[in-house]
């Protein structure tokens, strides 16, 4: 039996290489990962000059090191069905502009005990209330289609998830901006915002390309921060403090495709309940937990003993598996916890996002923070900025993003930069 989910047609878009009229206003992003590249893109689209600064590498923050999902919204189907609504909405978007970095495959959720398996009716009412399809499937099916995970397995509900390339996804947008003019500038670590007059001027970066690491003063007629877990640091440059909570999750990748479909546990978020294939590999994760610092995050080997530990009820052959690598990352939750509140793992705050407008709510025009969110949705909270960027501008200019199929990630390094 074929998966109902395999194979989701897709129609034929035209390329990004659309026509632009120029509005003669600048804006700089600040963030590399995927918010930045698809905000860099929305807005060039829209005809605004862009400049993106980027500290390190692009992508070499929270972007590049997850488990590449692309979340249907079923996850999120148990507490919020908004969160989930927009998630299926976004990935079945991806799928149709950047389908050469997505395999939109179907995931199952399964029933490992009794507990888990008493939910499946309430978790099929949960993703019809939200708007995403699901498919109660047999057994035997399921053991057709999956032999290797767990013959434990008393209940499979299967669902449109899928899984992208978490570097070349972000690098489609890369490219796609870079073709309409933005400018793309990795190591440039913003050490200053200048304010005058209650407006933001310009964004002062040190250049650490350069051996004297020399700054360099951007001009700019607003400034979106789109620097995920690092927003908060980026705020107080600014002299305010933005609700954002960096969360690290540690992941573990073994060696061999185990699976062929996004394999999650039939029950609330929690940790190690997602088992990701990713071409040659097979990625479990994640762990959760608060940091008050998002920098220089690793994996704690108890957080790997965890994982190897939960992929192996999942699938019995996981824990022998040679090991590929383990990492970790900072997600940017939208919202302030602590041990104090009770949530040591910050499990309770949403995986929204929002976008601050700093003039209505710190008095600084120019200036705007998106926060939170999932990498399934970047283009979506791109879209959001990209309209209070427009707003505050008095340009009209509507989003076209979900129009055009990017352009490959090759494109992006085809000619220096």
């Amino acid at each position: 039996m074929e998966a109902p989910f395999t194979g989701l047609a897709t129609e034929s878009l035209p390329l990004a290489r659309c026509e632009v009229k120029k509005k003669g206003a600048k804006v700089c992003v600040i963030g590399g990962g995927g918010t930045g590249a698809a905000l860099a893109y929305d807005l060039a689209q829209r005809g605004l000059e862009v400049i993106l600064l980027e500290k390190g590498e692009l992508t070499s923050g929270t972007t590049g090191r997850h488990h590449g999902q692309l979340h249907c919204g079923a996850r999120y189907s148990w507490n919020d069905k908004n969160i989930a609504r927009e998630c299926y909405e976004e990935s079945v978007t991806l799928a149709r502009i950047a389908g050469a970095c997505v395999e939109y495959n179907g995931g199952f959720f399964v029933a490992l005990n009794d507990e888990e398996a008493a939910l499946q009716p309430k978790f099929i009412e949960n993703c019809a209330e939200a708007g995403i399809p699901s498919h109660r499937m047999r057994l035997e099916d399921f053991a057709r289609l999956e032999p290797a995970v767990s013959g434990a397995v008393k209940a499979a509900v299967m669902v449109p998830d899928g899984s992208f390339d978490a570097f070349r996804l972000p690098m489609m947008f890369f490219a796609a901006a870079a073709e309409l003019g933005a400018r793309i500038l990795p190591w440039r670590e913003v050490v200053g915002l200048e304010i005058s007059s209650g407006r933001m001027k310009a964004v002062i970066a040190r250049n650490l390309s350069r051996a004297d690491h020399r700054e360099e003063r951007i001009e700019a007629d607003y400034v979106v921060s789109a620097a995920g877990a690092w927003a908060g640091q980026i705020a107080r440059l600014a002299g305010i403090s933005i609700p954002i909570s960096p969360a690290p999750g540690t992941m573990l990748a073994v060696k061999g495709r185990l699976v062929n479909h996004v394999i999650s546990r039939l029950r609330p978020p929690g940790d190690g309940d997602i088992l990701v294939p990713q071409r040659g590999l097979s990625i479990i994760g994640s762990t959760q937990s608060l940091a008050e610092n998002p920098e220089a995050i690793a994996p704690s080997a108890s957080d790997i003993e965890f994982l190897r530990g939960a992929g192996a009820e999942i699938l019995p052959g996981f824990a022998s598996t040679p090991t590929y690598a383990a990492w970790a990352a900072a997600r940017p939750l939208a919202g302030k916890d602590s041990p104090a509140d009770g949530d040591v793992e910050g499990r309770s705050l949403s995986r929204d996002f929002s976008v601050i407008d700093h003039e209505a709510e710190h008095g600084i025009a120019g200036f705007a923070s998106v926060i939170g969110g999932k990498a399934t949705v970047l283009r979506a909270m791109a879209e959001k900025a990209a309209d209070r960027v427009c707003a505050s501008l008095s340009i009209q200019a509507e989003c076209r993003t979900s129009l055009y199929t990017l352009p490959s990630w090759r494109e992006y390094f085809r000619e220096a930069r």
